[in-house]
């Protein structure tokens, strides 16, 4: 999903919000991963703790999909 700037600031709003936030949310766990911070999420309704060691297998899991 790259778009150029020009592209982005013709989406509407909610998009260029939703983007804004996917963002965000990736620098922040890029952020922990870097530190060696655990991650916690949701999974089935219940709060996981994913070490940085999981979030990274896990993201070279997806990037080779």
């Amino acid at each position: 999903m790259t778009k150029t700037a020009t592209d982005i600031s013709r989406l509407p709003l909610e998009e260029r919000a939703e983007i804004a936030f996917k963002v965000a949310v990736a620098k922040a766990i890029d952020e922990h991963v870097r530190l060696g911070s655990a991650v916690y999420i949701s999974r089935k309704g219940k709060i996981v703790k994913l070490s940085a060691r999981e979030v990274r297998s896990f993201s070279r899991s997806n990037q080779t999909k």
